[in-house]
């Protein structure tokens, strides 16, 4: 047996490639997924540009957005208009005591460790995206100047 190992090893070698070579195209290449249909509509390619136009007039007008809100149920800032906090982080902000601007505007590095520390795997992120930077513009109104240095609101 070892004998014939040694005498065929390239091919087996060979072999063994190429199999991984058709077993990764087969699972690569079943991934895409081809969509057909026989339904055509007005707004399809090859459609008249009268009939798209008309239908694009007589369609529903897009709905309309609506501003986001500056304050939480709870009566605190939106935290959320930090560049940086998301949903997730203003949970974990406010299960700590901290709903305003105002409070973050006024951190100290000593507040911003003992924050940072429970924020788990967002850890750094007060610094990193200068959260007091921006708390201080947003709790003084002064959103020309946040937008100059931060960008616009979203």
């Amino acid at each position: 047996m070892t004998e014939l190992l040694q005498a065929y090893w390239p091919a087996i070698v060979i072999a063994l490639v190429i199999g991984l070579a058709i077993a990764w195209y087969v699972f690569h290449a079943s991934r895409t997924t081809r969509v057909t249909t026989t339904s055509r509509d007005v707004l399809d390619e090859g459609a008249s540009p009268a009939a798209r136009n008309k239908a694009l007039i007589d369609s529903a007008p897009a709905a309309a957005v609506e501003p986001r809100q500056t304050t939480t149920a709870a009566g605190g800032d939106d935290l959320t208009r930090i560049k940086g906090v998301g949903p997730k982080l203003a949970a974990l902000l406010h299960k700590q005591g901290i709903t305003s601007f105002s409070q973050i505007a006024g951190w100290t590095d000593a507040d911003i460790d003992r924050v940072d520390a429970g924020l788990g795997r967002f850890e750094g992120r007060i610094r990193r995206d200068d959260w007091v930077g921006q708390a201080s513009l947003l709790a003084g109104g002064d959103e020309a100047a946040y937008a100059a240095k931060y960008g616009q609101l979203s």
